[in-house]
């Protein structure tokens, strides 16, 4: 059988080409006889030399027989839920290129090709279908807000390298599957394999293809309630695993905050008296700030786990040989996106070969600018504005300063857009507020003297918060994100 019969003359030379590839079409269903023999046959025609195979979760109706009829290889998954169901596609199948679509004939089988190629192109591990919208039900209520809203939350807090992250239409390569460790049981699996994809820096793509309504009579089986809840707790799940840092970090600042807050008044008022009136809220505030600590130490405790879990990671993916790779580069038609720039990823800094030494030094040289800022403002606005609403005022800008010589001179531009970075900075000055500050209030409440110079007292918060900027600087601001390159 000539496999290029179906398709157009300009695709001839790919499909040659194609000929020792392994392309596996996986299709996950449940309760799709209204579809899915339409479906099978669109993906016979757009890839005539793919296995085509239909994973069952326990439907009720004819999808089997139909998915017999249409000429798949049927397989069974017991356990209800797609991730059970992807996790058992990725381990029983193998393939070069696996591409993955839902059976509900909502995708364009027609740009599978195009996907493929674009895949082979790069070579890219991951080839992500963007839906662009035919119809106006193609979407149910509230889905479009829910896509974008966690597709936003994943892509500031992982990577911004994937658009619709709950895109049922993939292609990944064999590298990608057999290195992904699918711990979810349902439509949340889609974010897991983003994030999988963004936390290995795997080479993505993206091609626009059409996204159309179930015909009548086929019913969504995603709830958008349910199923948005538990894609939102995985998120959290998948920050407190593989950002531990960031995870900890926030609910430590919070705790210290709330401590300092209850702690303040009894600190002044055993300044002006010598005595302790509340002990409760003294244990309270003690209590509340060592919580604050051993969230902070779990943390860098987990972050260190999470490293070693990446590497893990890593080397699984590192032991399957780059996919298959075309010489005739992708037309850049009307569905098709390469590469997907927005917003470019900066190159991983230099200051990875710089000495650690090197660093602290030049961070202390930074801190010093920023301490000259910082105490100049708080020189020339405490007159007018009083200590406290000076220093409120000057540690924003001196912190902005820091951050842009750091990242210029100190360690370099991260992997992050620079928006991103800035945040992320901005978080870890925060972190190290509660050191700086506390001793800095501690200061002027108990000294006269810095009181009236209250530069002095921001010497010693710089140096007591000097050593949390450091730290969160490093690991979690300006690390370096090699192998970002997509």
């Amino acid at each position: 059988m000539n496999l290029a019969s179906n398709l157009t003359t300009r695709s001839v030379r790919f499909v040659e080409e194609l000929d020792n590839v392994r392309i596996a079409v996986l299709i996950p269903c449940y309760n799709e006889a209204l579809t899915i023999g339409k479906v099978i046959k669109s993906f016979r025609h757009s890839l005539p030399f793919a296995d085509i195979y239909v994973f069952d979760n326990n439907s009720t109706d004819d999808t089997v027989a139909e998915a017999i009829d249409a000429g798949a290889i049927v397989r069974r998954e017991n356990q209800q839920g797609k991730g059970h169901v992807i996790r058992r596609m990725f381990r029983d199948i193998e393939a070069d290129f696996y591409v993955i679509v839902d059976g509900d004939d909502t995708y364009d089988a027609a740009i599978a090709l195009d996907m493929i190629k674009t895949a082979m192109t790069g070579p890219y591990d991951l080839v992500n279908c963007v839906r662009r919208e035919t119809t106006g039900i193609a979407y149910r209520a509230g889905h479009r807000l829910g896509n974008k809203l966690l597709t936003g939350v994943v892509r500031s807090i992982f990577g911004n390298r994937v658009t619709d992250m709950l895109s049922g239409y993939k292609v990944l390569s064999k590298r990608f599957v057999k290195s992904f460790p699918t711990q979810s049981d349902g439509f949340d699996v889609e974010t897991e394999l983003t994030v999988h994809s963004l936390q290995l820096s795997m080479p993505v793509a993206h091609v626009e293809g059409n996204y159309g309504g179930r015909p009548e009579g086929s019913t969504s089986k995603l709830n958008t309630y349910r199923d948005g809840l538990r894609i939102s707790r995985l998120i959290l799940r998948l920050i407190r695993h593989e950002r531990p840092v960031l995870f900890f970090g926030v609910i430590s600042a919070v705790l210290a905050s709330l401590s300092f807050v209850i702690a303040a008044p009894i600190v002044g008022t055993y300044i002006e008296s010598g005595t302790v009136p509340r002990f409760p809220s003294a244990f309270l505030a003690m209590g509340i700030m060592l919580l604050a600590a051993l969230n902070f130490l779990t943390g860098l405790v987990l972050d260190t786990v999470s490293r070693g879990r990446k590497e893990l990671r890593m080397l699984a993916y590192l032991q399957h040989p780059a996919p298959p790779q075309t010489t005739i580069h992708n037309s850049h038609s009307c569905n098709t996106v390469l590469p997907f720039v927005a917003p470019p990823r900066l190159k991983a800094p230099q200051s990875n070969q710089r000495s650690f030494q090197k660093q602290i030094l030049r961070f202390v040289i930074v801190g010093f600018f920023g301490y000259l800022v910082n105490a100049g403002l708080v020189e020339l606005l405490a007159l007018t504005a009083g200590p406290i609403l000076a220093q409120a005022i000057a540690f924003p800008a001196a912190v902005s300063l820091t951050w842009w010589l750091n990242r210029h001179y100190t360690f370099g531009a991260s992997a992050y857009p620079a928006r991103q970075e800035w945040f992320r900075y901005i978080f870890a000055s925060t972190l190290g507020w509660a050191a700086n500050n506390g001793v800095y209030i501690w200061f002027i409440l108990s000294y006269n003297t810095l009181y009236q110079h209250p530069s002095l007292a921001v010497a010693g918060g710089s140096l007591a918060g000097m050593l949390f900027n450091f730290s969160f600087s490093r690991w979690l601001v300006f690390r370096p994100d090699y192998g970002s390159a997509i």
